[in-house]
């Protein structure tokens, strides 16, 4: 079987190859299934394993790849109402192989509307986006959002969902073209920021969305209104200067932590809540595929993941 594997953690990805000839994966057991898989998504999670600077650390060998798509081949008893249905998989990792096997409750139904490449980079930031808006950040409809990396998979995901949502979206980018997609992806205004020095204007936004953090911190602090509530989604800026506690206190601002997967594996009943919700609206939320490269190419794809040369979302095809 082909698969891209990790044998070993290193920031240059050198510990990341294919291999033409892994071992298959064990035959479905009890609510198991056995996947042929189509495509797998890149996201930051998965590079950020790769080099062991992820929460989640995954024993060496193995191969990356949390969401994807493909058709069941096989199911263990209680799963056989999956075979041969096309799904879309959710996974800690292992889905950048041409096989799995995984348990059935990581299965959903490809929503209306979308095809097998879309379906496999529409989950997490679906998902991120949700529970960052709406479960941790109580948006309301005629608020004013301001999203971070609104070029990128994650933050394409926030602005379409807040627009539809009936937010209004400040979009901010680091480049022309990822911001003219977050643009044609609805937002409001848009505004290009230099990420080294950037400079928002804004002192009225109700709600920050932010997967960039670096040095955009202290400004998306500044950039609240009184009470305004800042969702911290990740850091692919870096972690970003001290906020000076009395900023927050003065504004009354809140400073929210969102881990949408974390949620649903503390709490499996709002999990699949927040599935449904995302599910229900994929049509409004299709992502923006500005890369798609076969299996043996992933590892120049994650190198232009680090780089930030991917404008959308990245598919692997199998």
């Amino acid at each position: 079987m082909r698969a891209a594997v990790c044998t070993h953690l290193s920031p240059d990805l050198s510990g990341l190859s294919l291999h033409d000839d892994w071992p298959e994966p064990p035959p479905p057991g009890p609510g198991e299934v056995l996947v042929a898989v189509r495509h797998a998504s890149l996201n930051f999670p998965d590079f950020l394993m790769l080099q062991g600077g992820y929460q989640y650390k995954p024993d060496v060998p193995f191969i990356p790849g949390t969401e994807g798509t493909g058709t069941v081949l096989a199911a263990g008893p209680g799963a056989e109402h999956w075979v041969g249905r096309d799904v879309m998989l959710g996974a800690r990792s292992g889905l950048m192989a041409e096989r799995i096997t995984l348990p059935a409750r990581g299965l959903r139904a490809v929503p209306a509307g979308l095809t097998m490449a879309e379906a496999a980079a529409f989950t997490v930031g679906a998902l991120t986006a949700w529970v960052g808006l709406v479960e941790r950040g109580r948006l309301k409809a005629g608020e004013r959002v301001l999203v971070t990396g609104a070029g990128g998979g994650m933050g394409l995901a926030a602005v379409q969902l807040a627009v539809h949502l009936g937010a209004h979206v400040v979009a901010v980018a680091s480049s022309s073209a990822r911001l003219a997609l977050a643009q044609a992806a609805g937002a409001h205004e848009g505004l290009l920021v230099d990420r080294a020095a950037p400079q928002i204007p804004h002192r009225d936004i109700d709600l920050v969305f932010d997967p960039v953090a670096g040095p955009l911190v202290l400004p998306l602090v500044k950039c609240l209104r009184r009470g305004g509530r800042y969702a911290i989604i990740g850091f692919v800026g870096g972690r970003g200067e001290a906020v000076p506690l009395n900023r927050l206190l003065l504004k009354e601002i809140e400073l929210v932590g969102v881990r949408a997967g974390e949620q649903g594996r503390q709490d499996p009943a709002a999990g699949a809540r927040h599935m449904r919700e995302i599910d229900a609206r994929a049509v409004h939320m299709r992502p923006h595929i500005g890369l798609a490269v076969p299996l043996g190419e992933v590892k120049a794809a994650f190198a232009a993941m680090g780089a930030g040369r991917i404008e959308g979302k990245c598919v692997v095809g199998m």
